[in-house]
């Protein structure tokens, strides 16, 4: 089926509880326990153990920690991520961003850098990595 995400990391999300809706604004630091979605515009920093979705006339400035995340506005800042981030068509992302995978659509705007690592669950660290035989070049 053509449009259709296949990745069960997305889709099996937990509960939605935050909402900043259209027109709304947000000055300061926002901590949600679950999933969050903004379709207004935060100037701060936004800390989520579970999803994290940026509609499509969202905006965020800051750092932005979260399990998972799908960006359809506007992010000028930092996104770390222990899993997925997803950069929809219409999206802009300028800053860093450290996810273990990494989605960008056709149209998305990328302007930054990237890190991608596999990173713990819980805390977003990386792992140690491993060296493999023959990796050592004098």
């Amino acid at each position: 089926m053509l449009g259709k995400k296949d990745d069960a990391t997305i889709t099996k999300t937990g509960d939605l509880n935050t909402i900043i809706g259209k027109g709304s604004k947000l000055d300061g630091a926002l901590v949600v326990e679950n999933s969050v979605r903004i379709d207004g515009k935060i100037k701060g920093n936004i800390t989520t153990n579970d999803f994290l979705v940026i509609g499509k006339q969202g905006e965020v400035e800051g750092e932005i920690v979260a399990k998972n995340a799908v960006v359809g506005g506007k992010v000028v800042g930092k996104i770390t991520t222990s899993g997925k981030v997803v950069l929809e068509a219409r999206a802009i992302f300028h800053g860093e961003m450290k996810a273990a995978r990494l989605v960008i659509d056709d149209g998305a705007i990328f302007d930054g850098q990237c890190q991608m690592k596999e990173l713990e669950n819980s805390n977003i660290e990386t792992k140690p990595t491993k060296k493999t035989p023959g990796s050592d070049v004098s």
